[in-house]
């Protein structure tokens, strides 16, 4: 399965809290950090939610 590496580059203040949910979900907790997932239907669901917030990166 492929692997995405997944940055916050946008802060989640001021957003509704599912978003912040699926931030914290996600790993993600502070602006400019880095994880990386497996590219399943449930990660990429919860990527697509906040692309907005988020910098996607599909490694090989």
């Amino acid at each position: 399965m492929a692997k995405i590496r997944v940055k916050q580059v946008r802060s989640k203040i001021k957003r509704p809290e599912d978003q912040k949910r699926t931030l914290e979900a996600l790993g993600l907790r502070k602006m400019n950090q880095v994880v990386e997932h497996e590219a399943t239907p449930q990660i990429l669901g919860m990527v697509r939610k906040v692309a907005h917030l988020l910098e996607v990166e599909e490694l090989n």
